[in-house]
């Protein structure tokens, strides 16, 4: 899957001269929590929610409420956003754009065709890919075993559910307890979990947990 099937576009944008209490207005109105910040039709920076909450003043200011307002009146967006922007192309995979949202520790990465900025991949996006690859909206049986890092072992676990009339719902790979093995979590249905169990128990190096799920 690549970030354009995912992205939001067309995408929210602000401009860099707009004031911190546009921004944060547009912001809440269209339920979003950062936008790129566009200067000549190009791309400058990203502000967020926290950026802008974080140039109000502190509670324990001494000036007047409204003396506040006045100063964050002429606060512009350019002032407060971050201008070191992360950026993906629409072909980029969806697995690359949440690495660098990992470990870049930012929540949304502006989507670019060339100079120009075509939609937005964020955090939110991602948990709604990770909920369909887990199958975590649909009934089944959900099952996470330990197997060894050997050549024809998933096709062995696999295989066998199939001949049960097993049918995957999702299934998913990740790190094992050491480098000799790993850990799979599946969802499957037409089996039930104690059928599901006693097949896989003699396939796999441990059986961590097995349940009935009903959404």
């Amino acid at each position: 899957m690549l970030v354009n099937k995912r992205m939001k576009s067309p995408v929210i944008t602000v401009q860099h001269d707009m004031p911190i209490v546009d921004a944060l207005n547009l912001m809440k109105q269209e339920h979003i929590r950062r936008a790129p910040v566009i200067k000549d039709g190009k791309l400058v920076g990203i502000v967020s929610e926290k950026d802008i909450l974080n140039a109000s003043p502190s509670p324990a200011t001494s000036l007047s409420v409204w003396e506040i307002n006045y100063l964050i009146s002429k606060i512009k967006v350019s002032e407060v956003m971050n201008k070191n922007v992360y950026t993906v192309t629409e072909d980029t995979p969806i697995e690359e754009a949440a690495r660098i949202m990992a470990d870049k520790k930012i929540g949304g990465l502006p989507v670019m065709r060339g100079d120009h900025v075509v939609g937005i991949i964020t955090e939110t996006d991602l948990f709604k890919i990770f909920l369909e690859l887990m199958g975590a909206r649909e009934n089944g049986i959900r099952a996470t075993v330990l197997i060894q890092e050997q050549r024809g072992q998933l096709a062995q676990l696999t295989q066998a559910i199939a001949n049960a009339k097993g049918n995957f719902i999702a299934f998913g790979q990740f790190a094992g307890a050491d480098q000799s093995n790993r850990t799979v979590t599946f969802k499957v249905s037409g089996i039930t979990a104690e059928e599901l169990k006693k097949l896989i128990e003699p396939l796999v190096e441990k059986v961590i947990d097995v349940r009935e799920v009903k959404v």
